[in-house]
């Protein structure tokens, strides 16, 4: 009879340290996903998605970058599953970069004309001090702030 395969993943060393944290983020993720969004504009419906997404990166990248607390195999296989944003943690790696909230407010299609988003607009270069990101929600993600 032949070998049944089955489908599950081996977990690198340090993810018992780990795994509450993100297991709670992804319960936050599954509640503000199934918010009810009556009263909303269709872009605010989604600000609570991107902060956890956000909320979820960061701490995997500040567990091995800054803090040096998990392996560089355990690092790949929270990239690999899902559980931080590649692309966005290399941003962060970049100087300017270190406190991007989302990969949309960098990506000048997005934005008239051909331009970055008004969040990553230093604080004393604005003209109104209060804004928020049409995109995330975001009140300032410029490394200048």
């Amino acid at each position: 009879m032949p070998k049944v395969k089955t489908s599950r993943v081996k977990y690198p060393e340090g993810w018992e340290l780990i795994e509450p944290t993100l297991r709670e983020l992804q319960a936050k993720m599954r509640e503000a996903e199934n918010d009810p969004h009556d009263g909303k504009r269709k872009c605010e419906t989604l600000w609570p998605i991107f902060k956890i997404a956000h909320q979820k990166s960061r701490y995997v990248f500040d567990l091995y970058y800054k803090r040096k607390e998990i392996s560089k195999e355990l690092y790949e296989f929270c990239l690999d599953q899902g559980y931080a944003d590649r692309n966005l943690i290399a941003k962060w790696k970049k100087p300017g970069y270190e406190r991007l909230c989302c990969l949309r407010c960098i990506q000048p299609r997005d934005h008239n004309y051909a331009t970055t988003c008004v969040c990553r607009v230093p604080k004393h270069l604005r003209e109104e001090k209060v804004i928020e990101c049409v995109h995330c929600g975001c009140k300032g993600c410029a490394s200048g702030d």
